[in-house]
């Protein structure tokens, strides 16, 4: 098992998780229908990604 040969300081460890924070997902409106959206994914909404589209969505009975 590896073992620290010196004592790791808090300032030293503390630095090295400065980097661990979780960031908050980025959310855009969609440019073809408004809704909002995860950014880099299909709208779940319109099923459309880039202007083309790519899940079909279903039809809704009234």
């Amino acid at each position: 098992m590896a073992v620290p040969k010196k004592h790791l300081s808090k300032a030293r460890r503390d630095q090295r998780r400065a980097h661990h924070a979780i960031d908050a997902k980025t959310i855009v409106n969609c440019p073809n229908c408004g809704e909002s959206m995860l950014l880099h994914r299909v709208c779940p909404s319109c099923g459309y990604y880039k202007g083309k589209e790519v899940v079909k969505q279903k039809e809704e009975k009234e």
